[in-house]
């Protein structure tokens, strides 16, 4: 199928909006995970995030704690 022969886009794309699901957090959910393709993800801010590697987590705490100093 080439470009010319394919329909034209009648709807706009639809746009997801995701938010942290840590309780009281009211960010946006960024970053989602599922283990299958059958369970519908879920989405977390980057704070929250429970699947971050070690050296995320460490950065991540080092710039909190210079947000703290600082501000």
């Amino acid at each position: 199928m080439s470009d010319t022969d394919k329909p034209e886009l009648t709807n706009a794309p639809q746009m997801y909006v995701h938010y942290c699901e840590e309780e009281g957090c009211e960010e946006w959910g960024g970053f989602g995970r599922s283990a299958t393709k059958e369970e519908p993800p879920r989405w977390w801010c980057w704070e929250h995030f429970p699947h971050k590697s070690y050296e995320q987590e460490t950065a991540l705490r080092r710039n909190l704690e210079a947000a703290e100093r600082d501000g």
